[in-house]
């Protein structure tokens, strides 16, 4: 591990000098990918040196100990290699971490599909609920939402509804969101006050670029006609929505957000081709069944990920076995803590295999 750390500061080392190179400079596509380079070895490096001043400090303390006759200063010796020992235990462990292998989809926006699945109504308004609750999350980060689909009940509630969310890291954070969500309460069209569980699915897919998942034009029926439902003044005059149908798959997917057919053909393909992926990503993961068993939330769309229990005011991750009991704040999308309980688990599952190996 340590022979691979040195190697990464030489190569920052020469990443750095090679940012001031004006045959750099002057190549806007080598530039970037040279400074992508560096955001992602700098936290490794500096981790790196602070670890190193550590256990230098550990080696000073020490061999200052061996010479010092003054109790006072002895102790100030031990407390000073105590702190060190205990903070380079802590980065060693922050150095495995930022070692393991990186998730290639990490950086990429997302295109999430949440769809109603058992309870009829209930589960259409539960994922309407859901949502939102994503929308305010993204606000949260500054990340743009945009709409690309949503099939509506007339009492608010969401049959499906597509959208993509970009900004910085957004894959790597909502990825932990893909499965079944369960909500326990009691409809408001439920006269007698019982508690009914109804479910949605979320399916969080990265972007991914035509070169990514290249489609052949033989594969795919195009249709246009007008959209339906609430929109501008264009919405029901013009032939705007698009609808695609990829023959191999079956994979039927529909855009009419935007007044331009154009613009809802690109979505629609968008969205396509995330699907596509995503279906090649499952294969990958059912190959590799124990991958996917250590795995946190990136495996199988069937899996009961999560419930929200309105009565008890609780939501429960069952894949991490955390109950929190602010449900208000989390449908408001004050999610985070669940996220980052979720990349933990994640990285120790990651970290255990990584050990077993080694053994």
């Amino acid at each position: 591990m340590f022979d691979k750390l040195e190697d990464m500061l030489i190569h920052l080392e020469e990443i750095l000098n090679m940012l001031n190179e004006p045959s750099v400079t002057s190549d806007p596509v080598r530039f970037q990918k040279l400074m992508k380079e560096q955001s992602d070895l700098q936290p490794i490096a500096e981790a790196y040196k602070e670890y190193k001043d550590c256990k230098q400090t550990m080696e000073d303390s020490l061999s200052m100990l061996d010479g010092e006759s003054d109790e006072e200063m002895r102790e100030m010796l031990k407390e000073e290699l105590a702190d060190a020992r205990k903070r380079s235990e802590e980065l060693e462990q922050q150095l495995k971490i930022l070692l393991l292998p990186k998730d290639p989809n990490d950086d990429k926006d997302v295109i999430v599909e949440i769809r109603a699945g058992a309870g009829g109504d209930e589960a259409a308004l539960f994922a309407a609920e859901i949502y939102r609750m994503y929308v305010k999350y993204a606000e949260k980060n500054r990340w743009k939402v945009e709409l690309m689909n949503v099939d509506e009940i007339g009492i608010g509630g969401m049959k499906e509804v597509n959208f993509t969310i970009s900004g910085q890291g957004a894959y790597s954070k909502l990825k932990y969101e893909s499965g079944v969500h369960r909500v326990q309460r009691v409809p408001e069209t439920e006269s007698g006050g019982r508690i009914h569980t109804s479910t949605i699915t979320v399916a969080v897919m990265p972007e991914v670029e035509e070169v990514d998942v290249v489609i052949d034009e033989k594969d795919i029926r195009i249709d246009v006609m007008r959209a339906s439902g609430n929109g501008g003044q264009c919405v029901n005059t013009t032939d705007s929505a698009v609808r695609l149908t990829h023959y191999p798959t079956g994979i039927v997917v529909y855009s009419q957000t935007e007044k331009s057919q154009l613009q809802n053909k690109a979505k629609a393909f968008a969205l396509l081709r995330a699907k596509l992926y995503d279906i090649e990503q499952q294969k990958a993961h059912d190959a590799e069944a124990e991958l996917r068993r250590s795995q946190i939330g990136t495996g199988d769309r069937s899996e009961k990920i999560r419930t929200y229990n309105f009565p008890q005011g609780r939501v429960t991750d069952h894949r991490i076995n955390l109950t929190l009991y602010k449900l208000d704040k989390i449908m408001d999308g004050d999610i985070q803590e669940i996220i980052d309980s979720c990349i933990a688990a994640d990285q120790a599952a990651k970290l255990a295999k990584m050990n077993e190996t080694e053994n």
